[in-house]
């Protein structure tokens, strides 16, 4: 129950002590500078005479010591050695009744000086003039970085290792800098005396202190923790000796000045301790880092305490009045406090070293452009003045204008150079990084802009590791993606990036030694040391880390600046959105190739089924229209989209459809009589269907149509053909039937023309009715073999007697149709190998669809030949066949008799179709020959039958 106690108690203790720092401090500087600025007020309002000489107390006499070059007392023909007996009459004996009398006298006014020059009294008239007061200027301006530095590191790293104590010695130094009293003496100006004493004396202890204790106390100090009490022991001695001089020596300027004279030797040896100690801890420290940083720590310190010491305590000790040199060296002052805060402030980004080169190179800037400036503003009001005399003041303000109009570029050019000077070849690439950054976002391939991140932060930066990993969609896992300068580093535990680290309200995570991270555990530590990666910069999108940026040290072994890793955090949003922009334009693209796959299979559906699809929206307006609706409307697809319905289709079909669309359901049109743009006429199945989302919202309307022309087409002929079948064998039937009688009558009319031999009149008329039964015998034997099935055996075939045989089937039509028919049969025709049945039918259909071409008589020419094979050759003098109909007349149920002609019948498409299977039966060959207009010429060639040779 006691331990439980305790650690509450001592962190309210620790609280509580935070507090109260923090409340002390803020009293401290509000006070601080609320006297700092009324000591500058009063002190501008309060004008102390001067006579440029410095007078000491010499055996009860003031002798003039030292004189200012061209100063009041040395114009007026004060020289050095000259002791002052009374000003205006009234006597002087020490410092104090001449300062009175200057005082009485006033600035500007004429006072009488009574002097002793060896032992000869002068009297000289001395102009008084305001004491010269800008070296206090000079130090408030240095007051004001201490306190603006101090601040900042508190304010920012209120926690980091003596981030405390560097205020205090800030505050301190902000005392020493902008108090200084005015000489009235009063209540006000005595506390400003002595804040000041009290703070000159305190400052180097702190100073001391702080070397010895930062970053970490070492040697007799971390053993003996309380004895850095024993620093500030000296400066309380001085302070009482100053107290006790005051108090009851009598006041002199000769006490004043050795009492100056030693509150600076303890504080500039002071100072130069702790120089060397600093010295002595960047020569003992052990890792990179911690040399990295005091390097420039103690580079920054001797830069700032030697030219001040050479040039200003050292001469002041040896009794030196203060030039124009000794004001300038104060200016030094103000590396100090640059070089530690940001080495406090940045602690584990080593950028000393920019701010020390920055504010060394902008310190000796600032004072060559003042320089400048100010010599520029006299020049130009000489030449003012010279060419209007009468311009008085006002020139001098032309002249300012002017000056500080011509002045900003310059600035500007100089503050350009410093920087290319400083970064050199990396100048360019660091101005040109955020652009890079903002750019970024327009490559849209992940992989491309991750390899440009690399290359332009390895140039930019000059590291020598760096990587990118990224991380998975809920961020729980990040994985290497791009390095440079990285090898064997697969199998690696990234957990580590994962893990909510105190470093995360930093911005980044920062290793100073990858061989030693304890806090981490053994995966991820072995994969920090395999990486060797000193930052890693997270890259936000969306309030989710998608990536970090992984970067070793620079090629010279040095930690990155802070300027780097702020640029680096910068970027790192830049690289967070373009990363998801990537990635969001990859998972775009991936649906977007899913979805043109999706709707190509789903468009190659449509378009491979046999039957017509077509799509109209609620307005009746076409969207979709496949291939088979093409063929069967013979419509092309880019006349149909985007029209009415009304404006596509006959008005028959329209109206069937508005009639159905008004009822839900899916509805059917069977059987439908549709004309087509070419003037053709389809008949079709028609399933109008509702078109819904998957919501099941209505957005349209689905037509099929099933094209059953050929269909219809075929049924008929199959009904046709089996009414020939019928008619085949009522006509075998009537043929037998009508063979006997006329066997009866050709008997009986022989047997009568036998009798009547004799008389001729009567004999001729039997001959001729022998003659006639005989040849309606013959045609009734034609047509019983016509129609009687016959086997598919070949034998011997003559083709011209064939030929004969169907011509006398066709006699009658013939003369009908008034075709005339001109034989050319060879003699000496040898046959072939047929079935004579089958050839009859080729001949059949070849001599009738020429009778057919030929409407209105022709002639029909038929030509037997011998050859290399026994050829045949129908012609006629018809009409002809279309060249875009020769390749489609062997086609089955291809016919152009769809609008026969008076006395033609309506095609079927099968009989061109069922010779040319024939004439393949036989080993032949079918050829045709036609133009529109001039006829159609048939060749048959047939392989004539080769016998054996016997020897």
């Amino acid at each position: 129950m006691g331990r439980r106690a305790v650690a509450p108690l001592q962190f309210m203790n620790r609280e509580f002590q935070t507090r109260v720092t923090a409340s002390v401090l803020v009293l401290l500087t509000v006070a601080a500078v609320v006297f700092a600025v009324y000591n500058y007020r009063v002190e501008s309002q309060y004008i102390v005479p001067s006579d440029g000489v410095w007078w000491l107390e010499h055996h009860g006499q003031l002798v003039a010591d030292r004189l200012e070059p061209a100063g009041p007392g040395a114009v007026a023909g004060i020289r050095r050695g000259d002791a002052v007996v009374d000003v205006n009459g009234r006597r002087i004996e020490t410092s104090a009744s001449l300062a009175r009398q200057r005082y009485y006298s006033g600035v500007w006014s004429k006072a009488t000086y009574s002097l002793v020059r060896g032992s000869v009294p002068v009297d000289v008239q001395v102009v008084l003039v305001p004491e010269d007061r800008s070296t206090n200027d000079w130090l408030r301006v240095i007051a004001l970085i201490y306190l603006g530095i101090g601040l900042y590191v508190l304010l920012r790293r209120w926690t980091a290792v003596g981030s405390t104590h560097f205020y205090i010695f800030c505050l301190v130094s902000f005392v020493f800098y902008s108090f200084h009293y005015t000489g009235k003496f009063n209540e006000f100006d005595w506390t400003v005396y002595w804040s000041n004493e009290a703070a000159w004396l305190l400052q180097a202890a702190l100073f001391l202190h702080f070397a010895l204790t930062f970053p970490e106390r070492r040697g007799f100090v971390a053993r003996n923790p309380r004895s850095v009490a024993l620093l500030y022991l000296p400066g309380l001695a001085l302070l009482g000796v100053q107290v006790f001089a005051i108090r009851f020596l009598r006041d002199s300027e000769q006490l004043k000045w050795n009492l100056d004279r030693l509150h600076w030797g303890y504080s500039t040896l002071l100072f130069m301790a702790a120089s060397a100690v600093l010295v002595d801890s960047y020569q003992r420290a052990s890792s990179t880092i911690l040399r990295q940083q005091l390097k420039w720590i103690t580079r920054g310190t001797i830069l700032a305490i030697t030219p001040f010491t050479l040039f200003y305590v050292l001469p002041y000790l040896f009794g030196a009045m203060p030039t124009l040199g000794m004001k300038v060296s104060v200016l030094s002052l103000g590396i100090l406090p640059l070089t530690f805060g940001y080495a406090i402030f940045r602690y584990r980004l080593m950028d000393v070293d920019l701010i020390f080169k920055r504010g060394m190179a902008y310190t000796l800037a600032a004072g060559a452009i003042v320089g400048a400036y100010f010599a520029c503003v006299a020049a130009i009001a000489k030449l003012v003045t010279a060419s209007i005399p009468s311009s008085g003041p006002y020139g001098l303000i032309l002249a300012v204008v002017v000056t500080a109009l011509l002045f900003d570029p310059v600035r500007k050019w100089i503050q350009d150079k410093l920087d290319q000077f400083f970064y050199r070849t990396r100048y360019d690439y660091r101005r040109t990084l955020i652009e890079f950054g903002r750019e970024m976002s327009s490559e849209t391939d992940l992989d491309k802009m991750l390899a440009s991140v690399v290359d332009r932060l390895a140039r930019t930066l000059l590291v020598d590791r760096l990587a990118i990993f990224l991380a998975n969609n809920d961020s729980s896992r990040f994985e290497l993606t791009k390095s440079f300068g990285l090898a064997h580093v697969t199998g690696l535990d990234l957990s580590f990036l994962t893990k909510p680290r105190i470093e995360d309200a930093a911005g980044h995570i920062f290793f100073e030694n990858t061989h030693q991270v304890p806090r981490e555990t053994p995966a991820a530590q072995e994969a920090i040391g395999r990486l060797d990666l000193n930052y890693y910069i997270p890259c936000h999108a969306q309030q989710k880390t998608i990536a970090f940026l992984g970067l070793g040290k620079t090629m010279d072994g040095d930690f990155l600046s802070s300027e780097d890793v702020e640029l680096l955090e910068t970027l790192a949003g830049y690289v967070g959105i373009a990363i998801q922009n990537g990635r969001l334009y990859a998972s775009l693209e991936q649906k977007i190739t899913e979805y043109e796959r999706l709707k190509d299979f789903n468009e190659n559906i449509v378009e491979s089924i046999n039957v017509g699809v077509l799509a109209v929206d609620l307005q009746d307006r076409i969207e979709s229209w496949n291939s088979q609706m093409e063929v069967m409307y013979a419509l092309p697809r880019w006349q149909a989209v985007g029209r009415s319905l009304s404006e596509v289709f006959p008005a028959a079909f329209v109206e069937e459809f508005y009639r159905v669309r008004q009822n839900p359901g899916i509805h059917n049109l069977y059987k439908f009589r549709m004309g087509t743009p070419t003037g053709e006429w389809r008949t079709v199945n028609v399933a109008i269907a509702p078109l819904v989302t998957r919501k099941f919202h209505v957005v349209g309307r689905l037509v099929i149509m099933d094209d059953i022309t050929q269909r219809m087409e075929l049924e008929a002929q199959l009904s046709q053909a089996d009414k020939l079948s019928s008619i085949g064998l009522l006509a075998a039937g009537v043929a037998h039937e009508v063979n006997t009688p006329l066997a009866v009558i050709s008997s009986y009319t022989q047997m009568l023309a036998k009798q009547l031999q004799s008389d001729t009149p009567k004999a001729g008329v039997l001959e001729k009715i022998i003659k006639q039964t005989f040849r309606a015998s013959e045609i009734v034997n034609n047509l019983l073999n016509f129609s009687r099935t016959t086997g598919s055996e070949f034998t011997e075939v003559d083709l011209n007697k064939v030929i004969e045989d169907t011509l006398a089937l066709l006699d009658h039509p013939f003369r009908v149709a008034q075709v005339k028919v001109e034989r050319h049969l060879a003699n000496t025709l040898p046959p072939i190998q047929g079935n004579a049945g089958r050839l009859q039918q080729v001949f059949l259909n070849l001599f009738l669809n020429a009778k057919d071409a030929m409407n209105g008589g022709g002639t029909l020419h038929l030509t037997t030949q011998n050859g290399e094979s026994v050829s045949v050759r129908v012609s006629d003098t018809g009409s002809g066949i279309a060249q875009e109909h020769i390749q489609r007349i062997y086609d089955p149920f291809f016919t152009t008799k769809t609008a026969p002609a008076e006395g033609q019948n309506r095609g079927t498409g099968l009989g061109l179709s069922v010779t040319y299977g024939i004439i393949q039966e036989h080993a032949g060959n079918i050829r045709v020959e036609s133009r529109p207009g001039e006829g159609t010429t048939f060749t048959l060639d047939f392989p004539m039958i080769r016998k054996g040779v016997h020897v």
